[in-house]
């Protein structure tokens, strides 16, 4: 329905054909058929209008979808993969001893709704169409089409999630809607894409888009995992290692659980004011409420609304020029995401009860031949296809080479409760000042070259680019996580020409057992300070190995040196790193293993 008129998918012919459209998701897969004559109807799968798209792969090699595969899970979770969507760039799953194909698995999900589609018609659907995030290029998509040709499927359309919402959100106006392009806000499980939405009688056309890959409900999870793990990990951290890093079956299928307990409290507390989750032994269950979530997911939340203002603007609009704000995905229940959204466009968005089917309905009312970039409107003003724009910073030229720096001297701590000054603080900064500085020296102050950031990545780290407050770019929040939520940090430029980055920002904190500082740098990679780092590390073997997180891969690098433990780490894809000195209130140096369950459980992203 378009403008409040019913329409069918047609053929090549123009005839009218019976479609199935499938959103295929990070975390579950809506199928919706539309039958000739018969309108349109979910799919069911044992029950439920969303079917996980977890799979398991049993000992024969046979692959299980769903349910089945999250009841699977129980007997063996080194077989099980809860999210394959957010795996698609590594080729292939290793599930057990069996390496997975990405293509196959996703063909496995696909398969799923198509058998149940056919047991309602009968017979094969004539068409098949397929949502995709907004952002994916030409090599995902291939491997989305494989997996529709390995599902057995014929005439397959892809589709891209926001214009799929578009055109549902404009079926639904009956001619109330005011007039104009639609703005989508999809919060998914992996990521969030943004999209303004032409729309008129002849279709639709995606007149600017963006996204985050580091922003989904998935995130959101791991988050408040990570916030329930300061609360309680301190009465048994080896126990807790073993649930974040699970090494037997039992430790797996702990985490498993505990993970869908954290996804449930989340959201309760869309409902409710607070919640409890229960934990595993030998922790006790931890009540949360919804202040705390909202304190988590605040900033990355702003960062989302800052980018839907930013792709309005580019499509040449304004929010009161617009035909409506429409929110897609699980996660749009939250209050929080409204009243921020509200207070960033000036205009309420609008939502659904079921915001999770909106774009599989939707794709039914792309008009065919729609696909990817060759969406048009007519009745609009000539639209390029859609490009991510490269942000104004990647147009500047390089900065000049910056001569060798002086020695840091660290300014005098600001006031506040974790800026104290006893004795461990005043030699934790002098510490991390001497590692510092020594990293200059050994590397004859000389800059390490940084390579450029991936290309699909929507924010440039390659130039500063804006500060808040406490001194964080964008890039810098990206690998400090939730640290600027709980302690005080601020800009530290002194810190930055030291290291040769563009900017830099210091976090001082105490825990239980000592004074901890962290500096993050933006402009420089981690190698550019391992050698020196690795000359500081002098007592035992350092230990190091990769991490991945919130959309981020990198190294890490952790060690013990005279009377402070040190952490570096860094990312693959853009030139960020960072550094943690850690002392003991005794005078003591923490342990290798200590500093690396302390990455692990507190500053990993």
């Amino acid at each position: 329905m378009i403008g409040g008129r019913e329409t069918m998918p047609s053929g090549p012919g123009g005839g009218q054909v019976d479609v199935l459209a499938i959103d295929f998701g990070t975390s579950s897969t809506v199928g919706v058929l539309s039958i000739h004559g018969r309108g349109t109807q979910v799919v069911e799968i044992d029950g439920s209008v969303t079917m996980s798209s977890a799979i398991y792969v049993d000992k024969d090699g046979t692959v299980f979808v769903g349910r089945d595969a999250e009841r699977r899970a129980r007997l063996d979770p080194s077989r099980f993969e809860a999210n394959p969507k957010r795996r698609i760039d590594e080729g292939a799953l290793q599930l057990g001893d069996v390496s997975l194909p990405i293509a196959d698995a996703f063909a496995a999900v696909l398969r799923r709704v198509g058998e149940e589609a056919e047991l309602l018609l009968q017979r094969p659907p004539a068409q098949v169409r397929i949502s995709h995030p907004a952002g994916w290029g030409p090599d995902r998509k291939q491997i989305l089409r494989d997996a529709a040709l390995k599902a057995g499927f014929g005439t397959t359309m892809l589709i891209p999630e926001p214009v799929a919402a578009a055109a549902h959100y404009a079926s639904l106006d009956h001619g109330r809607r005011q007039p104009g392009p639609i703005a989508v806000y999809d919060l998914g499980a992996g990521t969030f894409d943004c999209a303004v939405v032409g729309v008129s009688a002849q279709g639709f056309a995606v007149l600017a888009e963006d996204g985050l890959p580091d922003l989904g409900s998935l995130d959101i999870d791991q988050a408040l995992l990570v916030h329930i793990g300061r609360e309680v990990s301190h009465s048994d951290p080896a126990r807790w290692q073993r649930i974040l890093r699970p090494q037997s079956v039992s430790d797996r299928r702990t985490r498993r659980s505990l993970l869908q307990d954290v996804r449930d409290a989340k959201e309760s507390l869309s409902r409710h004011q607070q919640t409890e989750i229960p934990m595993p032994e030998p922790f006790g269950d931890v009540r949360v409420t919804r202040m705390e979530l909202e304190a988590l997911v605040r900033p990355s939340f702003l960062r989302s609304a800052e980018l839907l203002a930013t792709t309005i603007r580019r499509a040449g609009l304004s929010p009161d020029r617009l035909g409506g704000v429409y929110l897609v995905g699980g996660p749009s229940r939250m209050p929080l995401l409204a009243n921020l959204l509200a207070n960033q466009l000036r205009i309420a968005p609008t939502t659904q009860d079921q915001p999770e089917t909106a774009v599989a309905f939707g794709l039914h009312h792309v008009p065919a031949g729609g696909e990817d970039s060759q969406l048009t409107v007519p009745a609009f003003a000539p639209v390029s296809p859609p490009v991510r724009q490269q942000p104004v910073q990647q147009q500047q030229p390089p900065p000049p080479r910056r001569p060798q720096p002086p020695r840091w001297t660290p300014p005098p701590p600001p006031p506040g409760p974790n800026w104290r000054k006893p004795t461990a603080y005043g030699v934790l900064v002098l510490a991390i000042a001497a590692i510092v500085t020594t990293i200059v020296l050994l590397s004859g102050g000389e800059e390490e070259p940084v390579a450029a950031p991936a290309p699909a990545k929507p924010v440039s780290c390659d130039q500063p680019g804006p500060k808040d407050a406490q001194g964080f770019t964008d890039c810098l929040r990206r690998i400090a996580a939730v640290i600027p939520q709980r302690d005080e940090c601020r800009d530290a430029p002194d810190a930055a020409a030291t290291v040769g980055a563009s900017s830099a920002v210091t976090c001082v904190f105490k825990d239980d057992k000592g004074a901890n500082a962290i500096n993050y740098y933006q402009g420089v990679a981690m190698t550019g300070l391992e050698d020196g780092v690795r000359q500081r590390m002098t007592k035992g073997k350092p230990a190091e190995g990769t991490w991945a997180a919130d959309g981020l891969r990198g190294r890490y690098l952790a060690g013990v040196g005279k009377r402070s433990g040190i952490v570096l780490f860094g990312t693959e894809d853009a030139p960020l790193s960072a550094m943690l000195v850690s002392t003991r209130d005794d005078g003591t140096a923490r342990t290798t293993a200590e500093m690396v369950e302390f990455f692990t459980a507190q500053l990993k992203p």
